[in-house]
């Protein structure tokens, strides 16, 4: 449920783009469908996030992170009236996430992954270590990915920012369940789980 939420925005940023007229006036500007969507994407962020830390009373640091991206690289879109610079936020926010997982091998006793998914999955060191580095190339693939069409095809580039982020997670999440499969019934050799 909670990755569902976490989509919200972006759904309602798409809607918003595909729904736009070609132009919108408003207050003596005009608006192109993306500041629009730009626009629903910075309110339904502000309002999503905002219920989650009245409820939860917190947010997780991927939740802090997205929020915050999606604020500086939203507002400095509107702001400078340069779509460019939105188009930036996913691959930064991917290539944060990377950092912060690959960094996890060198600060702290374990990897991301495993301070994330240890209290349900009992693994050993190594493959803990392995499905770290998983993250780390799905992130960065993530983000390379979506710079590249958002430069490359901007015609589909809104499409490919729900549809293919969507996918891509989809994807990798299946991947991951099959490597988690294989291994969780394996008998560890000499190597302890951690908890």
């Amino acid at each position: 449920m909670k990755q569902f939420i976490d989509f919200i925005p972006l759904i309602l940023f798409f809607i918003v783009y595909k729904m736009a007229p070609a132009e919108v006036q408003f207050a003596g500007h005009t608006f192109e469908p993306i500041y629009t969507a730009t626009a629903m994407l910075i309110a339904s962020s502000i309002v999503v996030y905002g219920a989650l830390l009245v409820i939860q009373r917190r947010l997780d640091k991927a939740q802090w992170l997205t929020f915050g991206a999606c604020l500086v690289f939203g507002g400095l879109t509107l702001a400078l009236h340069q779509d460019a610079i939105l188009k930036w936020k996913a691959p930064v926010v991917n290539w944060l996430f990377a950092l912060a997982f690959a960094g996890s091998h060198f600060v702290g006793d374990r990897p991301l992954i495993q301070r994330i998914m240890g209290h349900a999955v009992h693994l050993t060191d190594s493959l803990w270590a392995k499905l770290n580095i998983a993250w780390v190339v799905f992130f960065l693939i993530c983000g390379f990915a979506q710079l590249y069409v958002a430069f490359t095809f901007p015609s589909i580039w809104v499409d490919f920012k729900l549809f293919g982020s969507l996918g891509m997670t989809l994807l990798f999440l299946i991947g991951q369940g099959v490597f988690l499969a294989r291994h969780m019934h394996d008998e560890p050799t000499g190597e302890k789980p951690k908890d």
